[in-house]
């Protein structure tokens, strides 16, 4: 590009001679030409700022991509865990978690195999009835509660009723505390 400035012929503008076609060169007021290359510098300047704030938003959008998936194999995980019978599922989570952040080719069904065997006590009854994972078996309040189809609650209350014996009467009153 030549740029010859030369006066304007009815002022005092400098015009720059703008083309690279020989003998017909276009004259252009220098003050405009300043003026295109602001707005040039402007818009590459823009254009890194945009460009700077795509690389952000996809490295936000690929670490929260990372977050759901992490959460989707812990849901995935919880359920099997849930499914299999474990009685502690926090604990059972966590070191199914580390497990397999330490064998990432392991799948989720061969590592809860691994916990059944390695640490029964997390799974309810997996060793005492065969792995039927059912529910724990009732505890010792639990069973005194009904007692040859009467309740134990009202046998006292009866007692306590007809003798009238302060031993009895606070034996109804603490078993009704713990049953109510």
């Amino acid at each position: 590009m030549g740029q010859v400035e030369m006066p304007a012929l009815g002022g005092s503008e400098t015009e720059v001679a703008m083309g690279d076609s020989p003998g017909g060169e276009k004259f252009v007021p220098v003050a405009e030409s300043i003026r295109y290359r602001k707005r040039a510098q402007s818009a590459e300047k823009k254009v890194e700022e945009l460009a700077a704030e795509l690389a952000e938003a996809k490295t936000q959008a690929a670490n929260t991509a990372e977050q759901l998936q992490n959460v989707q194999n812990e849901q995935k995980l919880l359920r099997k865990l849930a499914a299999a019978g474990a009685a502690d599922l926090e604990a059972a989570v966590l070191i199914a978690k580390a497990r397999m952040e330490d064998e990432p080719q392991a799948d989720v069904d061969g590592v809860i195999e691994q916990l059944r065997k390695e640490k029964q006590y997390l799974f309810a009854g997996s060793s005492a009835r065969g792995g039927d994972g059912a529910a724990a078996q009732k505890t010792a309040g639990a069973k005194d509660k009904v007692a040859s189809g009467h309740t134990v609650l009202d046998a006292a209350a009866k007692r306590a009723a007809t003798s009238g014996n302060r031993m009895d009467l606070q034996r109804y009153l603490r078993l009704r505390r713990n049953f109510l």
